[in-house]
């Protein structure tokens, strides 16, 4: 199994009281938590995107970032997690030419990920006539398909579809090395994991909870995959499940971290904004949110395995159950916990828990794209 990182520029009202650069101060840690990770032996970071996500995600321009940090790191992959391919949000040609380019400047470390915005408050930002918000996922069909095509014809034959159209054109410059960076898809409910599989895409699984929803779903993506009929040259195999890591030589202080890191208020913004997942039921509709847990819940939470909390021992003890779940890589959610807590975690993760469970030296997407046909 594969380790990665997630970034979102979480910026939370309650780190705002007294602190004019709390915003900077997200953004510059996430910049810390990659170079780290990298450092430690992470293989792959992950740049959300999102637009108008106050507290949620500042991290908006993340192809900016996602260039720095393919000159500020050396072995681990740089992921958009996502970019948004939606003709109305970004033209698909811009993206084409921005992975390429990232592909350059990363020698080849770059992982495309795409996806369909965050829900109805992102989505109706850039398309404001829109009455379904499912109809975002026909304009993604629209365009998925045509990435591979401007990357690996010299000349794009052009394409006229019913969201969007472009001319034949050279689409400049064409990713470096063989075929193109691995493509990824932000999937949610089982269908979409299936999609995805029969697409040859792998899957960004940023919405899987515990280890119990991440075995099912996986094993769907398994079997689906068997018969893909790739959109790109190759097929990415690939599961990925985020969890949130709080790890410490003392397992009391990793508890309290946990508590003090306040989680349930990301995830009363997770439902404040994701408004096309279905609302559990009990929880609070935002401006309510769901209460503080104290250090007997983090407790259970671990324990269900809907958290990496601990020593370094029951940590490994945790991420091995993902493993066994059948998880291709297992990515932290950053955030929420302090700078000097989270880069703790990251050390830790990287002496006690990657060297353990990633044996293999080259990244599976590089062994992936070296062995397309």
């Amino acid at each position: 199994m594969e380790f990665g990182v997630f970034l979102q520029g979480y910026n939370p009202a309650f780190r705002r009281e007294g602190n004019p650069n709390a915003e900077h101060e997200a953004l510059m840690n996430d910049m810390a938590y990659a170079i780290a990770a990298d450092k430690a032996g992470f293989k792959y970071v992950w740049l959300s995107e999102h637009h108008f996500l106050d507290e949620y995600s500042h991290l908006s321009a993340n192809d900016v970032m996602c260039g720095y940090l393919a000159h500020a790191t050396e072995r681990i992959h740089i992921g958009s997690g996502i970019f948004n391919p939606l003709p109305q949000v970004n033209h698909p040609a811009k993206v084409a030419e921005r992975v390429a380019m990232l592909d350059h400047l990363s020698g080849g470390r770059f992982e495309f990920g795409t996806g369909r915005g965050a829900g109805s408050h992102e989505i109706l930002g850039f398309l404001p006539g829109i009455e379904d918000m499912n109809q975002t996922k026909d304009i993604w069909e629209d365009v998925i398909r045509e990435f591979p095509k401007m990357w690996l014809q010299d000349e794009y034959q052009g394409y006229q579809g019913k969201y969007w159209s472009l001319p034949p054109r050279r689409i400049l410059p064409k990713p470096y090395g063989k075929a193109h960076p691995a493509m990824w898809y932000a999937a949610g409910s089982p269908p979409s994991y299936e999609m995805a599989a029969r697409m040859g895409l792998g899957v960004l699984g940023f919405s899987i909870g515990d280890v119990e929803q991440a075995e099912k779903l996986t094993a769907g993506y398994k079997r689906a995959i068997r018969n893909a009929e790739p959109v790109g040259a190759f097929v990415n195999d690939n599961v990925l499940c985020v969890s949130t890591g709080f790890v410490d030589e003392d397992r009391k202080r990793a508890v309290q971290r946990a508590v003090d890191a306040r989680t349930t208020y990301l995830v009363s913004n997770v439902y404040r904004y994701h408004d096309t997942f279905p609302h559990p039921e009990g929880l609070p509709r935002w401006p309510e949110v769901i209460p503080d847990i104290n250090a007997e819940m983090v407790e259970f939470a671990a324990d269900a395995g809907a958290m990496i909390v601990g020593d370094p021992d029951s940590a490994l003890k945790a991420v091995k159950a993902y493993e066994s779940a059948g998880i291709d890589q297992l990515v932290l959610g950053l955030g929420p916990d302090t700078r000097e807590g989270t880069l703790e975690t990251i050390r830790l993760f990287g002496e006690h828990i990657v060297p353990k469970l990633d044996t293999v030296a080259e990244h599976r997407t590089t062994t992936h794209r070296r062995t397309a046909p």
